[in-house]
């Protein structure tokens, strides 16, 4: 399995991986930023990673029926692990803020559902999947991501995640910035604040 210093190099070398002052779509500002999309982007690195990633899954979780991934992030993941694991990959999406599945998509009753993400963090969407798995009356085995940063919020999954990498990522609200971070200048990335 790749070491967890290749891993870095890789994420920091597509620029998944950033480091400075941001303010995250939490409205918390932190000195990392992880955004997968970049990593994504290239295929070949991405490729590496999700090689290791599909190890860990193999090691962990048996008899996986069907992989669900929530859009958007979770798409290119949970079909590139589904080709290395040679299973069936689906995704569910939102409409009208509350996740679906479309297209055709279903989970069958009984099936054995892996949850397979970007990043974890809350565990929001992995939960929203976990309600789609029963009401379909599937067993949900877990969840996988290239990168967990998951908080103590999201302790209701913390012991079912599977992560190529584990990656704390501090942040502060805007009354308890440290000094350090306070003299760099700000950046605010990612999709949501995209107009």
């Amino acid at each position: 399995m790749l070491s967890h210093k290749k891993s870095l190099n890789i994420l920091k070398k597509t620029n998944a991986l950033l480091e400075g002052h941001f303010v995250l779509s939490s409205g918390l500002h932190s000195s990392k930023y992880i955004q997968c999309a970049k990593l994504l982007s290239f295929p070949n690195e991405a490729q590496i990673i999700c090689k290791s990633l599909a190890k860990k899954i193999k090691k962990k979780f048996k008899n996986i029926d069907l992989i669900l991934s929530p859009a958007i992030g979770g798409i290119i993941v949970g079909y590139e692990i589904g080709k290395l694991l040679k299973k069936e990959t689906i995704f569910c999406e939102r409409v009208n803020g509350v996740f679906k599945l479309r297209r055709g998509f279903i989970i069958k009753k009984g099936s054995r559902v892996l949850i397979v993400e970007d990043v974890i963090t809350t565990g929001k969407s992995s939960l929203e999947c976990v309600k789609l798995i029963k009401d379909s009356k599937a067993k949900l085995l877990g969840f996988a991501s290239i990168i967990d940063r998951s908080t103590k919020k999201s302790n209701r999954i913390k012991t079912k995640i599977i992560s190529h990498l584990k990656i704390e990522v501090p942040s502060f609200s805007k009354n308890e910035i440290p000094k350090n971070l306070k003299s760099i200048p700000i950046t605010k990335p990612g999709s949501r604040f995209i107009k």
